[in-house]
């Protein structure tokens, strides 16, 4: 039963999102018949393409008839690509999801660890030392430490060539070597951010009862560390973790700006600047709907 409620609430969430997309797109100024038609099309042009598009329609069919299309996989059409926009959503969504993910992989890697030994060692100039790293690298934004990135990493060190992006279906290898430099960027800031909850966590604990029958029972503060305390301060962990893969699945459109990566984020500006609303609706409802499931399924564990 509580999962069906979860359904549910998820799929009154997906219709609230998917409603507001679309009437958002629909105010905003811009005619997509005169986008596919150019500014110097006739009037009676115009209004014969408005009319084979449905944009004559009423709101509310032309919403429905919209969201029929989002359950079926049928987008509509890409006004400046002229391509089914389900097509271009599945040539660049590989290319962001292997952003993401090792993005995320990485700000494991480095926050448990880091986590973990602060929580050790509390108070120790290591900690000290930490938690001054810490609070510098969440000050800077992603986009600025991908710029650094591209400077130091890319120009001078010629480690890597900013801007020569692989995609996924040229070369998988060739694609993760590049895409390691923009997860990066957006895995610094955030593991900074984790391992100071971490820490946090760790430390809460270990002020409890029972912690102190741990280490009355002979255990080392290792295993009292990783034994019951990081189980305990898990659950906490992993919702803050949720929150931050929401925030990256978001977040990493500037990035891949920065980094040239041809990701749902660069068909987002380039959409935007076209006034390509069928592109930039399905590409905001997608962000939005794994932003609704990543948390969903936080909240349930």
């Amino acid at each position: 039963m509580k999962w069906v409620r979860k359904g549910v609430a998820v799929l009154i969430a997906v219709l609230a999102l998917s409603f507001v997309t679309f009437f958002a797109f629909q105010v905003l100024p811009g005619d997509p018949a005169e986008v596919r038609l150019g500014m110097n099309a006739s009037p009676e042009a115009v209004e014969a393409l408005r009319e084979e598009l449905g944009l004559n329609d009423p709101f509310l069919v032309r919403y429905g008839r919209w969201l029929g299309g989002v359950f079926t996989g049928n987008l509509g059409d890409s006004l400046s690509y002229k391509r089914p926009v389900s097509e271009l959503l599945g040539q660049v969504l590989p290319n962001t999801l292997i952003l993401a993910s090792m993005s995320i992989l990485m700000i494991l890697l480095i926050a448990f660890p880091l986590g973990l030994l602060y929580a050790r060692f509390p108070g120790s100039a290591v900690d000290r030392a930490g938690a001054m790293v810490n609070q510098t690298m969440m000050a800077v934004p992603a986009f600025f430490l991908g710029l650094l990135i591209s400077v130091i990493l890319g120009l001078w060190l010629k480690v890597f060539t900013p801007g020569a992006f692989v995609s996924y279906d040229e070369g998988l290898g060739a694609c993760i070597s590049y895409l390691f430099f923009p997860a990066l960027a957006i895995a610094i800031p955030k593991a900074a951010m984790t391992v100071r909850f971490l820490r946090s966590a760790l430390l809460t604990e270990r002020s409890k009862d029972y912690v102190r029958t741990a280490r009355s029972k002979g255990l080392s503060e290792g295993k009292v560390l990783m034994l019951h305390m990081l189980p305990n301060a898990l659950p906490g962990v992993r919702t803050f973790i949720g929150v931050i893969v929401s925030e990256i699945i978001a977040g990493s459109i500037v990035v891949e700006q920065v980094f040239g990566v041809n990701g749902l984020g660069r068909l987002l500006v380039r959409s935007i600047s076209n006034r390509d609303y069928n592109v930039v609706q399905a590409i905001v409802l997608y962000i939005g709907l794994v932003v609704l499931l990543v948390n969903s399924g936080m909240e349930s564990e």
